[in-house]
């Protein structure tokens, strides 16, 4: 079995009220690929870099067990780089600086070992990427999950509307849910974009946790309340990360190891945010998981009985 994810492996420099971090590591398919390690050893990674990429850092993601045959280096190139500035509540933040540098022209070419996968994460990306991606692979994965943001819906809807037919879980925030689905209750939200394809929505609510729908039922991770959230960058591709490598690592993806696979998600999510870009995350051990993970139990355990 293998993972395969996709997504922008990137520079990002951030600014919250608890300091700032000048270029560091980030990227949706980066955090992915951290998180997912934790559980999952076997992932193959697909995206761009430039030249100006540090090797320490491809070598790190090696020993994680990412294969990174599937990484296109652009020579005399930079890597795509963000920067954004968080407000005070730290759930809002303006984009300062987007270079989409080797980004712009990128063509996911999948090597032969990657086309067939049995479980897929789409990182947010453009959906014609996305799409690109699914129409290399040479069997049906187990299970194929899709991140996307509003700027896809605005941009490239019905592309977006195209990709979203072949996937089986949706992650997206509460504010994306409703833009894509143009209902405001959450429930009603989640019945809409069901309709357009995805088995599974999963609609993060960032420090108020996420929702897992799935037919009739639906289920709910709380977010660990935390001392210190420095940055939440990479937060909701963290928990994408934990959710997908946890499925992986199980092979099961029926409803009630999906509950599960949410508080494994959650839990690295909580890691992330507490230093900026992956500096939690490449100091983490497996005792922390445990430990947070068991904090997420106490958290939501109770009796109905006086």
């Amino acid at each position: 079995m293998s993972l395969l994810v996709v997504g922008t492996v990137a520079f990002d420099s951030i600014i919250t009220p608890f300091g700032k971090a000048e270029k560091v590591i980030g990227g949706a398919a980066t955090y992915i690929s951290w998180a997912a390690s934790f559980y999952y050893r076997n992932i193959k990674l697909v995206s761009v870099i430039g030249e100006d990429w540090p090797n320490s850092e491809l070598h790190l993601l090696r020993s994680r067990g990412v294969d990174t045959e599937g990484l296109q280096i652009k020579k005399g190139e930079k890597s795509f780089f963000w920067e954004g500035k968080y407000h005070n509540d730290m759930n809002s933040r303006d984009t300062l600086v987007t270079d989409l540098n080797v980004l712009a022209n990128f063509d996911p070419i999948l090597p032969d070992s990657y086309k067939q996968p049995q479980f897929v994460m789409l990182g947010n990306l453009t959906p014609d990427v996305q799409m690109r991606v699914l129409d290399q692979l040479e069997s049906k994965p187990k299970l194929i999950v899709l991140d996307t943001m509003n700027f896809w819906m605005e941009v490239a809807l019905p592309s977006l509307k195209e990709v979203l037919k072949r996937v089986d879980v949706l992650t997206i925030n509460d504010e994306e849910a409703r833009q894509l689905s143009g209902e405001h209750s959450l429930v009603k939200a989640a019945i809409a974009i069901k309709k357009m394809g995805p088995k599974y929505i999963v609609i993060k609510k960032g420090e108020h946790g996420a929702l897992l729908f799935y037919k009739n039922s639906i289920f709910f991770a709380p977010a660990l309340p935390l001392q210190d959230v420095v940055d939440p960058t990479g937060a909701g591709d963290t928990f994408a990360g934990g959710f997908i490598g946890y499925l992986a690592q199980s092979g099961n993806i029926q409803y009630n190891n999906m509950k599960r696979a949410m508080i494994y998600g959650s839990a690295m999510a909580s890691f992330c945010v507490e230093d900026f870009s992956l500096s939690k995350l490449q100091t983490l051990t497996d005792a922390e998981i445990i430990e947070r993970l068991e904090e997420f139990v106490k958290l939501t355990k109770f009796s109905i009985k006086a």
